[in-house]
């Protein structure tokens, strides 16, 4: 992976007068493109996610915006915040209407504790306010029905960023198609400039650049337990740096099992990331630089250029595997 970062750019840097507002017509995933930004290492990091089925409009920040009853909303964005959980809206593609309110609770899986799904119909959105949500951070079980099934989440947030219609409502509507049960679309899950956009629950696996082609081919290699790397943005269990790492090392040694690739250990210094992996008998050391580089427009909406964060790969080798996995 060439490295795709300069160092001590600006930040914050005001869009000028040239057009370059919300409204302008600008879209930020071709841009995205054009830049040629890696998808690797680009991944939202959070190991619990709560999905709350809602079929009406989201408006731009769902939790605020979207109808649900006086006050959840935000509570549950609140809760989310404290307990480090990642709150999410969900309807299924056509926004047929519901009968209650679907839920699921995803642990994305860290050191020993596996990844899971549960999921529960509630009578009303008020009773999701009673879920132990750092129970669901920590990756204890909630109690809810287990859910062997993954969920193939799209964000096809378009109030929030017009990439995420445009390009996510063709691949949510494929993989309907090919998957009904396992599909919903998805309110805002970051990183709009790659969409069309994608996260498999429970292993928390976020997908970028797809389209209705691409999409039902991922979904299809991760039921054969494959990642699809050339559209991986990283494992949202794992800091930016070290899903970066895990993409670099399976690219050079052709390594596709969902499970085959095991973190064991991270130490950063500075700018430098080292990463332990395990795979059945070897060990490897990746080691990354992860820096800000130049200031862009990252979303449609974006009225300041920010930098982001990009990643260069140093080097790996066969090594003894740290014991202290982060």
């Amino acid at each position: 992976m060439p490295p795709v970062a300069a160092r001590g750019a600006p930040r914050g840097r005001p869009l000028t007068a040239g057009g370059a507002v919300p409204g302008d017509g600008f879209r930020c995933a071709p841009a995205g493109e054009e830049r040629g930004e890696s998808l690797a290492g680009t991944a939202s990091t959070f190991r619990g996610f709560l999905l709350v089925e809602h079929a009406g409009a989201w408006g731009v920040e769902a939790l605020h915006d979207a109808r649900l009853p006086d006050g959840v909303g935000p509570a549950l964005k609140s809760a989310c915040a404290a307990a480090g959980v990642k709150p999410l809206l969900m309807r299924r593609p056509g926004r047929s209407r519901p009968e209650g309110c679907r839920v699921f609770a995803a642990f994305t899986g860290y050191a020993d504790r596996p990844a899971y799904l549960e999921t529960a119909v509630l009578d009303r959105p008020d009773d999701v306010l009673g879920l132990d949500l750092a129970a669901l951070r920590a990756g204890h079980i909630l109690g809810l029905t287990r859910h062997d099934r993954p969920v193939f989440g799209v964000c096809t947030h378009g109030r929030h960023d017009a990439c995420c219609a445009e390009r996510g409502r063709p691949v949510a509507a494929a993989l309907a198609a090919a998957h009904p049960e396992e599909t919903w679309e998805l309110s805002h899950l970051g990183g709009d400039r790659f969409a069309a956009n994608l996260v498999i629950f429970p292993h928390g696996l976020y997908y970028g650049r797809l389209d209705a082609d691409s999409g039902p081919a991922v979904a299809g290699a991760h039921l054969r337990g494959e990642v699809d790397l050339d559209h991986l943005r990283g494992r949202s269990s794992y800091a930016p740096a070290v899903q970066y790492a895990e993409i670099a090392l399976r690219r050079e040694l052709g390594v596709l099992g969902l499970h085959d690739v095991r973190l064991t250990g991270r130490a950063v210094v500075g700018e430098e990331t080292r990463v332990a992996f395990r795979m059945g008998s070897s060990s490897y050391a990746v080691v990354v630089r992860s820096v800000r580089g130049p200031a862009v427009r990252l979303t449609c909406r974006a009225r300041r250029a920010e930098p982001a964060l990009v990643h260069e790969l140093l080097g790996f080798a066969e090594a003894e595997a740290s014991p202290d996995p982060g």
